[in-house]
């Protein structure tokens, strides 16, 4: 079990974005992470977890060092070169957002340590949209109605908006929207 300390913790300072990190599906996401220290150490060690909403932080890896220990279960999905303590995920998958906490501890006397957690969101490219009309003929004559329906296959975070003439359609006795 893992007990978290955030910000600094005596001499460490550990900085990550402060913002929710937005990524996309099949391409490589790099969490950059900056340390510094103002003391020499006889051991750096930098250790990456990884958390969804409700359930128990997993260990992705650690290094000690140069020297890097994987989960061997992710072993080929998450990159870390020490001393430098950012992470490369590569590729994203949609099942990769939630938070990435990087935990490092210097030691040379004593151990000092500090940790910082990053929110991560996977976004997935929207694809082009479908549109059907009802009737599928498209002619309606005066007092007809016709019906416009859009559909993407793809796509997170998905916002419609029709336009006419490149002006934005609004709601109002000729338009209604569902």
């Amino acid at each position: 079990f893992f007990h978290f300390y955030s910000g600094i913790c005596s001499a460490l300072k550990l900085t990550v974005p402060s913002h929710t990190i937005h990524g996309i599906e099949g391409q490589p996401l790099h969490l950059t992470v900056d340390y510094n220290f103002n003391t020499t150490a006889s051991e750096i060690q930098i250790i990456w977890l990884f958390e969804r909403p409700q359930s128990n932080p997993k260990y992705l890896l650690g290094s000690v060092n140069q020297r890097v220990v994987p989960d061997l279960e992710y072993q080929h999905k998450f990159t870390l070169i020490p001393p430098n303590a950012s992470l490369i995920i590569n590729p994203l998958h949609i099942s990769d957002e939630g938070n990435y906490i990087v935990k490092v501890n210097v030691r040379r006397n004593g151990t000092i340590a500090a940790s910082q957690k990053i929110q991560v969101a996977v976004d997935v490219p929207v694809t082009k949209p479908i549109v059907y009309t009802e009737p599928s003929s498209g002619v309606v004559e005066y007092v007809g109605n016709i019906t416009l329906k859009c559909t993407v296959e793809k796509g997170t975070r998905v916002v419609y908006q029709w336009m006419k003439n490149g002006k934005p359609l609004h709601a109002g006795p000729n338009y209604t929207f569902s």
